[in-house]
Formats: C-alpha cells, sequence, structure tokens
C-alpha cells in the first residue's frame, strides 16, 4: 500500500471533488459556476498531490508550453463566463499535456479482467489503439 502525508491526502480529496464539480458543471449543461469551482480545485488539488514545485516544472516545461497555453487558457476563459469555449480549449490542453500517460494507462487497462474484455470490442478497439499510441496527438 502507499502512503500518503496528509497534504497528498487532502490533494486527492480536492483533486476528486474538482473532477466533480467539472463532471456535474458539464452535465448541468456547462454551469459556469460549478466548472470554475471544479478548475480551482482540481489544479489546487494537483498541486497539494504533487507539490507546488513539480507542478510548475511539469505545466510548464519547453515540450509543454503549447499545452499548458491551452489548459490554463480554458481555465481562464471558463472564470471569465465562456464555459463551452472554455472547456474545449481545457479538453485540448489537457489531451497535450498528458499524451505521453495514455500509452500506460491504456497498457494497465487492458490487463484488468473485465475492462480489457470491453476495449478489445470491434467498435471501441480502434479508438483505444489510436490513444495508446503514444506519438498519435501530436
Amino acid at each position: 500500500m502507499i502512503s500518503l502525508t496528509d497534504s497528498q491526502k487532502i490533494g486527492m480529496g480536492l483533486t476528486g471533488f474538482g473532477v466533480f464539480f467539472l463532471f456535474f458543471g458539464m452535465i448541468l449543461f456547462f454551469d459556469k459556476a460549478l466548472l470554475a469551482i471544479g478548475n480551482i480545485l482540481f489544479i489546487a488539488g494537483l498541486s497539494f498531490v504533487i507539490g507546488l514545485e513539480r507542478t510548475f516544472r511539469f505545466f510548464f516545461q519547453r515540450h509543454k508550453i503549447k499545452a499548458t497555453g491551452f489548459f490554463l487558457g480554458g481555465v481562464f476563459v471558463v472564470l471569465i463566463g465562456w464555459p463551452i469555449i472554455g472547456v474545449v480549449l481545457e479538453v485540448y490542453g489537457f489531451f497535450l499535456l498528458f499524451r505521453g500517460f495514455f500509452p500506460v494507462a491504456v497498457g494497465f487497462i487492458r490487463r484488468v479482467p473485465i475492462l480489457g474484455s470491453l476495449l478489445n470490442l470491434p467498435g471501441i478497439r480502434g479508438l483505444v489503439d489510436k490513444v495508446g499510441e503514444s506519438n498519435t496527438m501530436v
């Protein structure tokens, strides 16, 4: 079992609430307030989990500047009141930021008994194969 510090536990909670508010804000037809709260909680939670310095280094690496610009630009656009455009920018930036993690996640999920068989269904397999390749979202 992985041991977590108290600040990492708080960060996991903040990140979880952030994802919940983002999802709930999209379900309720892109509610500006819920999306803004979700964005703030998600970024604060990420900072608590991995630390402020590592968060800053992650977002502002030279090869991730474009992705960070889209993600943080989307957060800003949501905060000023254009939720649909902001979420589109955030999602694009999120995929650019975490594209190196997707092949690892897909490989892990394929080894999970029930989920692995779902990912191998004919319609889903092609999409998952594309997402699972590390250089497809350049």
